[in-house]
């Protein structure tokens, strides 16, 4: 999660150029002999906020894994999503201290092409996936409620577990052009950045991944909408169904982790289009989409932490499990059937 400052080419357009190819933005005046974009309180408050959001997100994530791989009874197709989704959100997590190293001291950066082009592509590489495994859980949610026969032969653990792969693989393709996007850019005097390299910003490949990146938020969210909305439809018109109770459960908590996804990610992709985008902007705005992106920084990392909490408030059967993981019953559980999505 990179935040966009000028000349450290985070978000991207740190030295987007018009047709002439002047700098819309070259405030590199103003920012010399700065190491950071940010005043020291506001960089003490970010941190504040994230180094707890690291701790209790981490943990979190951890005990979702271990719950849904040490539980039989947990290893149901949602929950395989759900722990695939944890994995993504550690990954995410572990490069916060990284991206703090850069929200204070983004120039010059001293840990080489290697990392810069990594770090980035790691967390672009997450974001896709958690987006898509959000998508297939809302896909298969569709198929359990609407089409509950087929999904019986079509939605088995092994074939989820191999979608899984799939999405990652999907993700990674499309996290892809990243490793050519940024890399460690020499600036004024010997200095280097972790930016937008000179060659994305004229071939067009730093817009185009804007945009990709836009509509791996647009589509998904598009998508679920109508899944849900679908699902919703569905289940009123069986509210007499008992079965339907473990449906009704899923369909809250999925559209709850959509909701909490939407509200933390919609400020970053407005911001970074606006950075991007709006290059006969003045200095106000500007340094308005500076401060959106220190907050969606922010939001960016309580998305990766908060998911853990939100089973735990809703879910009677993960809290249920967790308790049973940390104080062990002598007798478990029966496993579930191999083709059972239930929550």
């Amino acid at each position: 999660m990179d935040i966009t400052q000028e000349g450290s080419g985070s978000g991207w357009c740190a030295g987007c150029e018009n047709e002439n190819g002047s700098n819309y933005w070259d405030y590199s005046d103003y920012w010399a002999g700065m190491s950071s974009a940010f005043s020291h309180s506001e960089l003490v408050a970010v941190t504040t906020l994230c180094v707890p959001l690291l701790v209790l997100g981490l943990m979190g994530n951890i005990l979702t894994i271990l719950v849904v791989w040490l539980r039989p009874q947990m290893r149901s197709t949602t929950y395989l999503y759900l722990s695939s989704m944890a994995m993504s959100d550690i990954m995410m997590l572990v490069l916060m201290p990284l991206d703090l190293y850069k929200l204070w001291w983004y120039r010059p950066w001293f840990l080489g092409d290697a990392v810069c082009k990594l770090s980035q592509f790691v967390s672009e590489c997450c974001t896709f996936s958690s987006i898509l495994h959000m998508t297939a859980l809302g896909a298969e949610r569709y198929v359990g409620v609407c089409f509950p026969l087929r999904a019986r032969l079509l939605v088995t653990r092994g074939r989820v577990r191999v979608l899984i792969g799939a999405l990652w693989g999907v993700a990674a393709l499309s996290a892809g052009p990243v490793l050519v996007l940024v890399g460690a850019e020499p600036v004024e005097g010997n200095l280097t950045e972790c930016r937008v390299t000179r060659w994305a910003e004229s071939s067009g490949l730093m817009v185009a991944m804007l945009w990709l990146s836009n509509l791996y938020f647009i589509i998904p969210l598009t998508t679920l909408t109508m899944l849900y909305t679908l699902i919703a439809r569905r289940l009123r018109q069986r509210r007499h169904v008992h079965r339907d109770h473990t449906h009704r459960q899923t369909l809250r908590m999925m559209v709850v982790i959509v909701c909490v996804f939407v509200v933390c990610w919609l400020p970053f992709h407005v911001a970074r289009t606006l950075f991007c985008l709006s290059l006969n902007s003045s200095v106000q705005v500007y340094f308005l989409s500076q401060y959106l992106n220190l907050i969606s920084f922010v939001l960016f990392y309580c998305s990766a932490a908060i998911n853990p909490l939100l089973y735990n408030i809703m879910s009677s059967r993960y809290r249920d499990n967790v308790r049973a993981l940390l104080r062990p019953r002598t007798r478990p559980l029966p496993a579930p059937s191999p083709s059972s999505t239930h929550f």
